[in-house]
């Protein structure tokens, strides 16, 4: 079980860890190359910056100045993202507590509800993370699509791949730690069961010790020694 739960932990620290650089990144979309007609330079977006590189290398990015010119959905997708990582952080202290090989939380009973409870903090920030992404991606894919749109288009950024990968491991790791508390209670009716039958055994034991022996002792006469 302690196996389990360490690769489970290893699971969702690197989700946490891919929705950290999703969430920094400024690569959520980038320029369409089929659609630019100036190929050597492009002009990639994030959550918090608009960015633009030439092929010299030279990149340039300016932060979005007022929350309030910043359209809708890239605020949603804010607000998803910075709740995913406040789940992982807090998934990850209650992991690491609910883990067997920690000296903190208690009885394993205790401990096992603790992981219980991380594994379901860790799919809630998984589910944050991918429905941010999916949603951004939505936006992209609609507006490269529509004939109408005629501003420029954008492609599917790095970050939205890391996000998936990240929100992914946050949800398979969270199923693990979840399903770790079932095998910690099965542990004690396995040891009942064995308790049992070895005392099944001593009892018998001792009773057949307990049974005297009623077999008359023999005696012999002085001819048989002759």
């Amino acid at each position: 079980m302690l196996g389990i739960q360490i690769i489970a932990f290893i699971f969702c620290f690197c989700g946490l860890g891919a929705a950290i650089a999703a969430t920094a990144s400024n690569e959520w979309k980038v320029t369409s190359r089929a659609s630019s007609v100036i190929t050597a330079t492009w002009v990639f977006q994030g959550l918090w910056m608009n960015c633009a590189g030439n092929a010299l290398g030279a990149f340039h990015c300016r932060p979005h100045l007022t929350i309030f010119k910043v359209e809708g959905y890239i605020q949603a997708c804010r607000g998803l993202m910075i709740s995913a990582v406040c789940l992982g952080f807090f998934g990850a202290i209650f992991g690491l507590v609910g883990m067997k090989c920690t000296k903190v939380g208690g009885s394993d009973q205790t401990k096992a509800k603790i992981a219980c409870l991380a594994g379901l903090i860790f799919i809630l920030s998984g589910l944050c993370s991918m429905t941010s992404c999916s949603l951004y991606a939505n936006r992209i894919t609609s507006e490269f699509f529509d004939p109408s749109f005629v501003a420029q288009k954008y492609e599917l950024g790095a970050a939205l791949f890391i996000g998936w990968a990240g929100a992914s491991l946050c949800i398979i790791g969270g199923s693990i730690f979840c399903f770790s508390i079932a095998e910690n209670s099965n542990s004690p009716r396995r040891g009942y069961a064995y308790n049992g039958a070895t005392s099944v055994m001593s009892s018998r034991t001792k009773v057949h010790n307990s049974v005297p022996d009623k077999t008359p002792p023999k005696h012999f006469d002085k001819n048989a020694y002759v």
